[in-house]
């Protein structure tokens, strides 16, 4: 077999395989050698190599069978270590090669995978463990290609979701591939609210010159959550701005992700909402039941565990919110078979579901909009007006909030059921989001709220 065989073999494969998996993972594959009934492919790194002989191994070795007419074993290198192989087998015997590749091994310049600033990467949010479809297709197309340096002009990255959709798994997805395969690239996983608290305290220690050269200067790539908190706050949008424009300069690489997209976030500056739209603003929605069905299956054979088919297809049907929702129903029908001894069939996915979800139906705006006035003690019109009374705003956010938990409307339905734009209710959700985040009192009004709301106590 040479490479123009291979070539012929690679465009039956890519009628198998969606575009964007052909284009990333079976397009660059090599042809190393053909001898007798032994092939070995080419992989241009180790995270490359795994992931093409998990998941398309089989079809790879299919083909090729198909195509030559016989049984054969396939094997699967990374580029640069099968050619130094090749070379030293030539020279050396094949004990002098054993000791020159512990030699080599000894030389590896970093073991973990610490970054250089910022938050630690969660292990399992890697490109292998993501689930693609059609509602994430271009945001993983990105990410990965932009993690591989394969964008070409694409150096910038906004990924805008609701909560649980992918986009912090498809962030440090980025970071990881990066680390793998440059270990000395220097990366900063940060929240904007880490980002503005490590601003405010460099401003009142006066290190702010240090402050400003780490992420200037010290940093490769800059990966930043939660974009939509910086919402009013001046002083750091001014300082993210300039920040953005040194690494632009730089070339460096910059993934963003938010609740919002930059032209939706309220009370952000020109300045900011312009660098945040330079690159590629890529939406996550929610994944149609195909998808959640694949996401279960995924989940399970990383937990080894085995569920029907039948009861995936069920919590699939229920749980369509988000993934961690549908996270949630696996991890608790696990629970209970092990806590239990109970059999893995409908009955306990059931139980296990009629504790997460709410039947949306029963829960309107109307509703969540009179409960929220019978516990903030405000009448419906206070609720409605131009107030700005502490309480009645209070009241106000929080309905809003809930309206977008609870309910399938979106943020301008939502905002006019409260007479109020579209950017404000985008500004109420941020504040609520905030205030749950530090504990405050408004976390137990929440939690009060919503145990009503799931009780049907509207």
């Amino acid at each position: 077999m040479d490479a123009i065989i291979w070539d012929s073999i690679k465009a039956r494969i890519k009628e198998h395989v969606p575009a964007h998996s052909y284009r990333m993972w079976i397009e660059p594959i090599g042809l190393g050698f053909c001898k007798d009934d032994t092939v070995e492919l080419t992989c241009a790194n180790s995270f490359s190599q795994k992931r093409i002989r998990d998941h398309y191994g089989s079809l790879i070795r299919n083909e090729v069978e198909q195509h030559l007419g016989k049984p054969l074993e396939l094997s699967f290198a990374v580029a640069e270590k099968a050619e130094a192989f090749s070379s030293v087998t030539r020279t050396r015997s094949a004990k002098t090669v054993k000791a020159a590749a512990a030699e080599k091994q000894m030389e590896l310049p970093q073991i973990s995978s610490r970054l250089h600033s910022g938050r630690m990467l969660r292990r399992d949010f890697t490109f292998d463990r993501f689930v693609v479809g059609q509602n994430c297709d271009l945001a993983y197309s990105a990410a990965l290609s932009l993690a591989a340096r394969r964008g070409g002009h694409l150096k910038t990255l906004f990924l805008s979701s609701h909560t649980g959709m992918g986009k912090s798994h498809l962030s440090q997805a980025v970071g990881h591939h990066i680390l793998n395969t440059s270990p000395t690239e220097r990366i900063y996983y940060v929240t904007a609210e880490d980002f503005t608290n490590e601003m405010v305290g460099a401003l009142r220690s006066g290190s702010m010159d240090l402050f400003k050269e780490k992420y200037r200067t010290q940093c490769d790539v800059l990966l930043m959550e939660d974009v939509h908190f910086l919402t009013g706050k001046d002083r750091t949008q001014q300082e993210l701005a300039m920040t953005l424009d040194y690494l632009f300069e730089a070339d460096k690489k910059i993934i963003f992700s938010g609740s919002a997209l930059p032209a939706d976030i309220p009370k952000l500056n020109d300045q900011l909402r312009s660098r945040l739209s330079s690159g590629l603003v890529s939406p996550i929605e929610k994944p149609d039941f195909q998808t959640r069905v694949r996401i279960l299956k995924t989940k399970c054979r990383e937990h080894s565990m085995d569920m029907p088919m039948r009861v995936m297809e069920y919590l699939a049907g229920e749980l369509e919110d988000n993934v961690r929702q549908l996270e949630s129903g696996l991890i608790g029908v696990a629970a209970k078979h092990s806590l239990l001894g109970s059999s893995i069939d409908l009955s306990l996915a059931e139980s296990v579901v009629k504790n997460i979800v709410c039947h949306k139906r029963q829960i309107t705006v109307e509703g969540i909009k009179g409960l929220v006035c019978r516990e903030f003690g405000v009448s419906p019109e206070e609720i409605m007006s131009k107030s700005r009374k502490q309480n009645i705003v209070r009241s106000r956010q929080m309905g809003m909030y809930l309206s977008r938990k609870y309910t399938d409307q979106s943020i301008q339905a939502i905002g006019r059921s409260f007479n109020r734009y579209h950017a404000t209710a985008i500004h109420s959700i941020n504040m609520v989001e905030k205030a749950l985040r530090e504990k405050t009192a408004v976390a137990r009004q929440f939690e009060v709220l919503c145990k009503r709301i799931e009780a049907g106590d509207l």
